[in-house]
C-alpha cells in the first residue's frame, strides 16, 4: 500500500468525541520511549506528523490521523513511564481503558516493542488484557538498527517462545527501523489486506 495522504484530525481524551466515520481504525501503543511517534512519521511519509520528543511520555491524548482518506491511525499515550506522577498514570490508564473498551472501529491494535529488550512484564500484561476484552493485536518491533542481526534474531525467537506460553497462535510480528527506513512495506501491506477484508465483509460499527 502506498501512503498518498496523511493528516492530523484531532486530539482528545474523551472517547465520545472521537471520529464517527465507519472506517477501519488501527491504534499504535507501547511503553513510553519505544519510538512510536518516529514510526508513525516514517509510515506516513511526514517528518512532523506525530510530535517526537527526547522526553518520554510526550503523547498524552488520543490522536487521530486520517490515512489515504480511508482509515485511521491512532497514536495513544504510552504506558509504563515511571517518572509520571501517580495522578497522570491513572489519567492515562483511564483514557486507554475507555478507548479500547468503547471504540468499536478498532480493527487491530499494534503494540510496539523495543527489540533491544527481552519480554517485559508490563507488555505481556497489556497483551493479556487486550485478549481478555477481545481486541486482536500484532507486534511491531522498533529500533532494529540498534542491535546486531544475531542479537535481533535471538530476541525475536525468545519473544516467540514466551508468547507460546500464553497463546496457541503467535500474533503477526513486524520488524522496523524508522532511522533505517525498514519494515514499512510489510506493515502497510498488512494493513491494506485488513482494509480489503473490511470492505469485502461490509462491516458496520
Amino acid at each position: 500500500m502506498s501512503i498518498k495522504s496523511s493528516e492530523f484530525l484531532m486530539s482528545n481524551s474523551d472517547i465520545n468525541k472521537c471520529p464517527k466515520e465507519n472506517i477501519p481504525e488501527y491504534p499504535f501503543i507501547g511503553r513510553s520511549n519505544v519510538g512510536k511517534s518516529s514510526l508513525i512519521n516514517f509510515i506516513c511519509n511526514k517528518k512532523n506528523l506525530a510530535k517526537t520528543s527526547r522526553k518520554p511520555g510526550k503523547t498524552e491524548l488520543i490522536n487521530h490521523f486520517k490515512i489515504n482518506k480511508s482509515w485511521y491511525l491512532v497514536d495513544l499515550p504510552g504506558y509504563g513511564y515511571s517518572v509520571s506522577s501517580k495522578s497522570k498514570k491513572i489519567q492515562f490508564q483511564k483514557i486507554i481503558s475507555n478507548y479500547f473498551k468503547k471504540r468499536k472501529q478498532i480493527i487491530l491494535t499494534f503494540i510496539l516493542i523495543d527489540i533491544r529488550h527481552e519480554p517485559q512484564k508490563i507488555d505481556l500484561e497489556f497483551m493479556k488484557w487486550l485478549n481478555n476484552i477481545k481486541i486482536p493485536f500484532s507486534l511491531i518491533f522498533t529500533k532494529s538498527d540498534k542491535i546486531t542481526d544475531k542479537k535481533k534474531n535471538e530476541n525475536i525467537n525468545f519473544y516467540k517462545k514466551t508468547l507460546e506460553n500464553f497463546w496457541e497462535e503467535i500474533p503477526p510480528l513486524f520488524i522496523t527501523s524508522s532511522s533505517k527506513k525498514e519494515g514499512k512495506k510489510e506493515l502497510t501491506n498488512y494493513i491494506d489486506k485488513l482494509n480489503e477484508e473490511f470492505k469485502k465483509n461490509k462491516l458496520f460499527f
